[in-house]
């Protein structure tokens, strides 16, 4: 009798450390970080999120405002402080600009461009757009008391040409406009020269040129995936941009 007590107890011990070394093992994840570009918002990741978070990974969706850069950065920044751990942060289109600032913070260990932009130090949007082939986004946009908004047809047209119009129609409605001086915005020292970092290109984007996507790409050293999609490729091809951000969470560090 006292030998089987010994076995069992044995048995518990093993269950718990087991136990506490799955859990260990689960929080040792990195948290990841959305950052939404213009005329989106948070939601725009949410077939990722919703993926990312029945795999044990803690995930974060910034609302950024977009009246300027240093308030999407604070934004962002917050969010890494309340994370626990190391950090990926994700960053689609304009997100691209927060992520090149906030990803200088040490808890951030890599950085994913989706169909984004990312800036070297001093440059703004305009000046960084213009290194590559023009685009027609500019024709879609609205003008309301100092923010632009992307009209319907703009959505439909360069924006997320590839998805269904109720998927169209719900950008549309949920989109955050930006305040007219986050043009003029200058970028920092950016966290791609120090950060490992991941692209997912957009062979069909008419919001940004996929040339310039490849330039920006190249410039800072990133692994690159090219999917033929729309500028909203985390919606049209779900499964390929998790597969990204996985392997930049899975990364040796």
């Amino acid at each position: 009798m006292k030998t089987i007590k010994i076995l069992a107890f044995a048995l518990l011990v093993s269950f718990s450390t087991i136990t506490m070394y799955s859990q260990e093992t689960k929080s040792n994840k990195p948290t990841i970080i959305f950052v939404h570009g213009i005329w989106a918002d948070g939601s725009s990741f949410s077939n990722q999120i919703v993926a990312l978070q029945a795999k044990g990974y803690p995930v974060i969706s910034v609302q950024n405002p977009v009246t300027s850069l240093a308030d999407d950065v604070a934004a962002t920044k917050r969010a890494i402080t309340q994370a626990k751990g190391d950090v990926i942060l994700v960053g689609h289109s304009w997100g691209g600009f927060v992520i090149t600032q906030a990803g200088n913070d040490p808890k951030v260990k890599g950085l994913v461009y989706v169909a984004a932009l990312v800036p070297d130090l001093g440059e703004t949007l305009p000046s960084l757009s213009a290194q590559g082939p023009a685009v027609t986004l500019s024709n879609y946009l609205e003008p309301v008391d100092g923010f632009l908004y992307l009209s319907k047809e703009g959505v439909k047209t360069v924006f997320a040409q590839d998805l269904k119009e109720k998927e169209q129609n719900l950008i549309f409605a949920t989109q955050t406009p930006a305040a007219q001086g986050v043009f003029a915005d200058k970028s920092g020292i950016p966290a791609w020269k120090t950060k490992p970092s991941w692209y997912i290109l957009a062979k069909s984007d008419k919001a940004i040129s996929p040339d310039l996507e490849r330039f920006m790409a190249k410039r800072a050293n990133a692994k690159t995936t090219e999917i033929e999609a729309s500028h909203v490729v985390m919606l049209s091809h779900p499964t390929e941009v998790l597969k990204i951000i996985e392997e930049a969470a899975t990364a040796k560090k």
